[in-house]
């Protein structure tokens, strides 16, 4: 069986096709990427869009990912996707029908940023293989044991019961993709590792604290929405300053969309959510202040989260600014000194993401990883065991 894992981002559409024929893990014969669309792309700069601009985007990116398919004569025997926000109806991968569709259709207000550009990807791939079984993975599946402590709000808990108010928590995929491969690289078992992880990517960013394979809490939140300074998510901001926008005559929907599309280094920076970009310009006082927001809270949550652990054997850096910008490692670990964090120049200069590579000092307590996520082995994993299971109770076409 060949399954086509679809990744869908807020500002790429991403592709492999895994053969999983025998027991062994599914290994990818064919990948690619279409780069350069959604709201935090380059292009779409300091510009303001149309409301469906993103899906439109994405849905046209799907399309050049099947006709690329086509051309090397490539044909899947399933269609998996990643589907950011899977909030209480769906706590594990689930087929696509008509059914799982309405469902994910209810939800898109969950992750606005995200969600949409999904949904417009799967419409696309049933149109391309109506006659192929497809699923969804979420990346709110990993976080949906985080203990309660971590995963309540603190507000009556009858109107977070009604209105489903709770942490969810993201990037689930990478995470459990990192924290196997960190394992590995340091020949340890999961359930030994305290690990803190940074899932710092051109659109959305986010860390959590993981202990024995299993996360204690998440930056993001009830949305992606909360958390780190993003490329044009605003991360935390006070509830009363939401709704002081709200009451100075925006609608909620326009505030929404300042907070997911029109804020974070995009919104400081005033023409740019890039942090490659921004690191370039610091001697401009707005992206100075950007840079200056994205690391402060970035190193706020890993101390937070060094505390939360009592320590931890690794840091981890993940995702596409994680792994390819030493800069980016150096300011984050920046100040982390008294906690054990210590970080090599030389080896962080050298560690270009390709591959697992420690970058710490020889005297640090911590080690410091760069560990390449692979989100489309997790979902192809999922499909396999989905798949399976589904096949044996004769349900496997969507």
């Amino acid at each position: 069986m060949d399954i086509l894992v679809l990744n869908c981002g807020s500002s790429s559409l991403s592709w492999k096709l895994f053969e999983t024929r025998g027991e062994g893990d599914p290994v990818a014969s064919a990948s690619g990427r279409v780069g350069g669309i959604g709201p935090s792309a380059k292009g779409d700069r300091g510009r303001s869009l149309p409301a469906d601009a993103d899906s439109r985007g994405h849905r046209s990116a799907a399309g050049e990912v099947f006709r690329e398919l086509r051309s090397r004569g490539l044909e899947p025997d399933a269609v998996g996707h990643r589907v950011v926000h899977g909030g209480t109806a769906f706590p594990a991968p689930a087929l696509i029908g008509p059914e799982t569709l309405e469902r994910l259709r209810e939800g898109l207000s969950l992750a606005p940023l995200h969600n949409p550009l999904s949904l417009a990807v799967i419409e696309a791939a049933r149109d391309r293989y109506p006659g192929l079984p497809q699923y969804a993975c979420f990346d709110t599946s990993f976080h949906a044991g985080l203990p309660p402590q971590a995963a309540v709000y603190a507000v009556p808990r009858d109107l977070a019961r009604r209105c489903g108010l709770r942490k969810f928590g993201f990037h689930g995929l990478s995470y459990r993709s990192v924290v196997a491969a960190a394992a590995r690289f340091l020949q340890r078992r999961e359930d030994e590792l305290r690990l803190v992880a940074c899932h710092l990517g051109t659109g959305g960013s986010s860390a959590a604290a993981i202990a024995a394979g299993r996360p204690l809490d998440t930056s993001m939140g009830f949305s992606p929405l909360q958390g780190l300074v993003m490329a044009t998510r605003s991360g935390d901001i006070d509830p009363e300053a939401v709704l002081a926008l709200v009451r100075s005559g925006l609608s909620p929907g326009r505030v929404s969309r300042i907070l997911n599309r029109e804020s974070g280094l995009l919104g400081l920076s005033g023409d740019s959510g890039d942090l490659g970009d921004l690191l370039g310009r610091r001697r401009l006082p707005d992206a100075a202040l950007a840079v200056a927001a994205y690391f402060h809270r970035l190193r706020l949550y890993i101390g937070g989260y060094l505390a939360l652990l009592g320590g931890a054997d690794a840091l981890i850096f993940t995702d596409e600014v994680g792994l390819t910008l030493p800069a980016v490692r150096e300011e984050a670990c920046r100040g982390l000194e008294f906690a054990g964090v210590r970080l090599d120049p030389e080896l962080n200069r050298r560690a270009d993401g390709s591959r697992c590579a420690d970058v710490a000092a020889s005297v640090s307590r911590i080690r410091i990883l760069v560990v390449p996520n692979d989100e489309e082995l997790e979902i192809a994993r999922e499909g396999v065991r989905l798949l399976i299971s589904a096949g044996e109770s004769r349900e496997v076409r969507a």
